[in-house]
């Protein structure tokens, strides 16, 4: 079971149990599951109890029994346990990480975007972004623009005054109308201090440099941070994980071995980042953040580093089933890598 496939069987439960008469409430459009926080367990959690519990006049744990009571035994769902004020925690078992896997390499770069003909709710009218002439306000616009549209949103930029030819460096093709609408979402993030400095990193490092720090903290375009090619360069690990899960296919189709989704047994860290994906996107894209994705992928590439070692059969070990399923996992972490490297509007190479 998916994290999206989880999030619509949370919203069947409350609909079951409003229909059965067990709670009053309005269904949620939406349900947003993540990994168990302090004190939780399973592989995911979510708080919707408590979100039902005032207009349900009911506390919460009670209104997460009555959900429990309509999650237990679900098909793809091996436990549920209340915690904390009225936490739900779920196990999907053994198959969960294949599962998770599988859906990754199904919907490959896609992964976590919201397609047209799955949106619950098609905004009545486009969304318009406007930002001032500046180098940061753009770029920013320009990734916000994109995760809106991979959440299903419909979107128009447009800027304060053309841009400066030279700009174009770190656009990454963007446009903008110089006309602002009736529908404005200004972004002003905190201008960057030398637009030269940020032009001289080139393409990929500059829009990082711009899209990493949270907006309302100033950007540092230093070229010994950003082009440095070692571990304390952030941009440099998310590129250096990607191109490692691309060696690695190679290596294995070298060794006539695929990827094939499976159970991989202390790799937690790395699939609960994946499973992550989608609600961080929806949470960048919902906030105007796209620093969000940002720090998010830093984790991504963080979990993805230390399983690799144990991808490759070693010596004269043949290719087993526990190596295809490390394989795919590797290949599922490259591809949200990369998925969301192009968000940003970074270049994921598959050789550094």
């Amino acid at each position: 079971m998916t994290p999206v496939e989880l999030s619509r069987t949370l919203l069947h439960a409350v609909r079951r149990a409003v229909d059965d008469g067990k709670l009053t409430v309005t269904v949620p459009e939406r349900v947003v599951v993540a990994p168990p926080g302090p004190g939780g367990c399973g592989d995911y959690a979510s708080n919707l109890a408590l979100q039902l519990a005032r207009p349900a006049k009911r506390p919460p744990r009670e209104v997460a029994d009555t959900l429990r009571s309509y999650l237990v035994g679900v098909d793809g769902i091996s436990d549920v346990v209340v915690t904390g004020p009225g936490f739900l925690n779920l196990s999907l078992g053994d198959a969960a990480p294949g599962v998770l896997v599988a859906e990754v390499l199904r919907r490959r770069t896609r992964y976590g975007h919201v397609d047209a003909p799955d949106a619950p709710v098609r905004p009545a009218a486009v969304v318009h972004l406007h930002c001032p002439r500046e180098l940061r306000a753009l770029v920013v616009m320009d990734s916000v623009a994109r995760l809106l549209r991979a959440q299903g949103v419909p979107v128009r930029t447009s800027c304060a005054a053309p841009p400066p030819e030279e700009w174009a460096v770190v656009m990454d093709g963007a446009r903008v109308d110089a006309t602002p609408g009736a529908l404005d979402v200004t972004t002003r993030p905190v201008p960057v201090g030398d637009p030269d400095a940020v032009l001289a990193l080139g393409p990929d490092a500059g829009r990082w440099a711009l899209l990493h720090p949270a907006p309302h903290d100033r950007p540092r375009t230093g070229a010994d941070e950003h082009l440095v090619q070692r571990e304390s360069n952030p941009l440099f690990r998310v590129r250096y994980a990607h191109a490692r899960t691309r060696a690695l296919l190679r290596n294995a189709a070298d060794l006539g071995f695929v990827p094939e989704p499976g159970p991989t047994a202390g790799t937690e860290e790395l699939t609960s980042a994946l499973a992550d994906h989608p609600r961080v996107l929806a949470a960048a894209a919902r906030a105007h953040a796209p620093d969000r994705l940002a720090r998010h992928l830093v984790a991504v590439a963080d979990a993805t580093l230390p399983p690799l070692p144990a991808v490759l059969p070693l010596g004269d070990e043949k290719p087993s089933a526990a190596h295809r399923a490390r394989l795919a996992l590797a290949e599922a972490a490259g591809v949200v890598l990369a998925g969301g490297l192009s968000l940003l509007g970074i270049d994921a190479p598959d050789h550094l």
